[in-house]
Formats: structure tokens, sequence, C-alpha cells
């Protein structure tokens, strides 16, 4: 069988696979009709067909390999090994398989999928909401128009930035973990405005819209953090003072340590697949 132009299999379809494939439909970049999909799971199946009506579902996994020129494998790191080993035997020339899984690098995927033609992708929870970043390592020999293709593929579900995979360690680290560290940063914010005397969920929405506020601020001046920062410091005011707090319990430090044991956790993540 030949695959289809531009027809996508979805492997997993989960709530980073389901969003995707929302983006992709959304956006007008592919039909539903493009995407055939498999999950062993039923009421994941049952999800995405409820979210993207018109999608294919399958399954046989080996039928969605078959049918499709693009491969999405989004399935957990544990499940990697037997779902590659499934599906190598009908991994065509023509083929490109993009895995979104967390820590597997190409050289273990080439290995087992018997193909070079591996796209990496390191997708963030915001994708959810079309405000996610995904970085992306691309084969070297990796046609211009199939480049173009999965690039606006993902740009559909947020800011798309092209790395080496040497980098990729890192990037989960600092986009793919950070979602929690953020979290975690709105929730202590919350929780000093209510012990500063505001109701629980009055301190949460000004926490949240602070946080998306600012990020957006830097986003769209292109404003350095610190020049943001130094501009809410007025000379013995309120935020100079909290500052002082922060930097004294060593926040700043904690966060750069966070993303250091993050990324160490991803290379060690990837070494034990091997």
């Amino acid at each position: 069988m030949t695959p289809l132009k531009n027809t996508i299999a979805l492997i997993g379809a989960g709530q980073m696979g389901k969003a995707l494939a929302q983006g992709f439909c959304n956006s007008g970049e592919c039909k539903p009709s493009e995407i055939i999909a498999y999950d062993p799971s039923e009421v994941s199946r049952a999800n995405l067909v409820e979210a993207i009506p018109g999608v294919n579902m399958t399954q046989n996994v080996t039928e969605a390999i078959q049918a499709a020129r693009y491969v999405i494998l989004a399935v957990k790191p544990q499940h990697a090994t037997d779902v590659c080993q499934v599906i190598q035997p009908v991994i065509q020339d023509e083929t490109i398989v993009i895995s979104i899984i967390a820590g597997l690098p190409t050289s273990w995927l080439s290995n087992v999928l018997k193909t070079s033609r591996i796209v990496r992708v390191m997708p963030n929870t915001p994708c959810l909401i079309g405000q996610g970043v995904s970085a992306i390592t691309f084969p070297p020999d990796l046609k211009a128009n199939d480049v173009n293709t999965i690039q606006k593929l993902f740009m559909t579900v947020g800011v798309v930035h092209a790395v080496p995979e040497s980098m990729l360690d890192a990037v989960t680290a600092v986009s793919g973990s950070g979602p929690g560290y953020v979290a975690l940063l709105i929730d202590a914010l919350a929780d000093g405005g209510v012990q500063a005397g505001l109701p629980r969920q009055l301190a949460l929405d000004l926490a949240v819209q602070t946080f998306a506020g600012t990020a957006s601020l830097i986003a769209e001046t292109g404003d350095h953090p610190a020049v943001v920062k130094d501009r809410v410091s007025s000379p013995g005011g309120t935020t100079i003072a909290g500052l002082s707090v922060l930097e004294r319990k060593g926040v700043r430090g904690a966060l750069a340590d966070a993303v250091a044991a993050a990324a160490a956790r991803s290379s060690a993540l990837a070494q034990s697949v091997h």
C-alpha cells in the first residue's frame, strides 16, 4: 500500500495527541478525514471522535501506519518499545515518523524502526489551548516541503522552534517541565494573597492574570525580564521589598537548579532505554 500524501497516522489519542489533532484540523491545515488514529483505550478513542467529527479511527495500528505519510508517535515512554516493534515491519520508504515521546533519542528510534526519517518534537501542555511551544529536530536529509508541512502543523498549537537534538533535554527542562514550575509559582502567589487578606478565588484570579499579562508584555515588547522588573521597582516601594525577600530566599537559584535537575532527568530517561 502506498501511503496517502499528507495523511497523518496518530498513534496515541491521549491528551496531547488529541490536542495536536484538534489544532491541525481547526486551523484548516488538514481535514479530519486525513487523520487515521489508533489508541488501545476505548475512552481515548471516543474522546477523539467527539472532539473531531470525521476523524478516522482504527483498532489496527499497522493499518494506520500503512495509510499515512506522516506518523505521529504520541505514546508514553514505557510503551514505546512495544509500539515501535509492532509498527516497524510496515514503515515504508516514504513514511516520516514524528515522535513526541519525551526522552527517546533519534538514534534509538532509528535503530528500532529501521529508518532515518525521524523527526523529534517536544511540545508542552499549553498546546492544549493553542498557546504552546514546540521544539523540533529535523533529520538533515528531509525535503524542504516536508519540513514546511510539519512546521505549519505544529504552528497550529503554538510557537515552533527548530533546534539541534543536543538541546532537547534542556528544552524539556525549560518548556516541557516549565508549566509545572509556573503553576507552583501561581499557587504560591495566590497563597500569599490569601495570607495578606484576599479571598481565595480573587487571589488566584489576580495571580493567574498577573502571570499571563506579564508574559504577554515581555513577548510583545521584546523587553528583557530584568527591564520589566526594574520598571515596577520604585525606590523604597512595595515591589523591591518583596523582591528582596525572594532573592534572600534563593528563589532565582532554586528555579535554575530545578531546570538543571529536569534536564539531567531527561537525559537519564533516554539512557534507560538503551
